[in-house]
């Protein structure tokens, strides 16, 4: 698209680039996986300071990471100025079991790379219930369910 529009001579705002590009969807890539008891969310966000341009919060069993990356805007009064940078704020809800613990949440930041790591809640096994298949207009279906001891296998 770029080369399109470069070859148009059309001198496009750079916020429509980006879109016509694909680059509006604003949410954060994500890598995810359990290690154990422990779930792990990677995050890469390069050029971010995570102490200022970052905020993760738990919330009705959903784990909500934002993060922002402001454009310098002495960098874009340049001439011959162009970026294919990522900037503005982008976020990501992923949903957590229930009974995460928020002091069970811990978070790092290391090369562009943000880990959290989740503690799991213990899973208690629930009991499993076979639910039994059948066919319409068999006998089977035609029974009552207060009536499982009758039916024929």
């Amino acid at each position: 698209m770029d080369n399109f529009l470069r070859r148009g001579g059309l001198e496009v705002p750079e916020p429509v680039r980006r879109f016509l590009q694909g680059e509006s969807d604003p949410s954060l890539r994500i890598e995810q996986y359990q290690e154990g008891d422990t779930l792990v969310v990677r995050v890469d966000l390069p050029g971010i300071d995570p102490e200022t341009d970052v905020d993760i919060s738990v919330y009705e069993d959903s784990l909500h990471i934002q993060a922002r990356r402001e454009e310098n805007a002495d960098h874009v009064a340049k001439k011959g100025y162009r970026s294919e940078l990522r900037y503005g704020e982008r976020s990501r809800s992923i949903p957590l079991p229930r009974g995460v613990r928020q002091d069970g949440i811990v978070a790092t930041f290391e090369d562009g790379v943000l880990e959290i790591r989740i503690q799991l809640p213990e899973q208690s096994e629930s009991p499993t219930a076979k639910i039994r298949v059948v066919r319409p207009g068999s006998r089977e279906a035609n029974q009552s369910p207060e009536e499982p001891e009758n039916l024929v296998t």
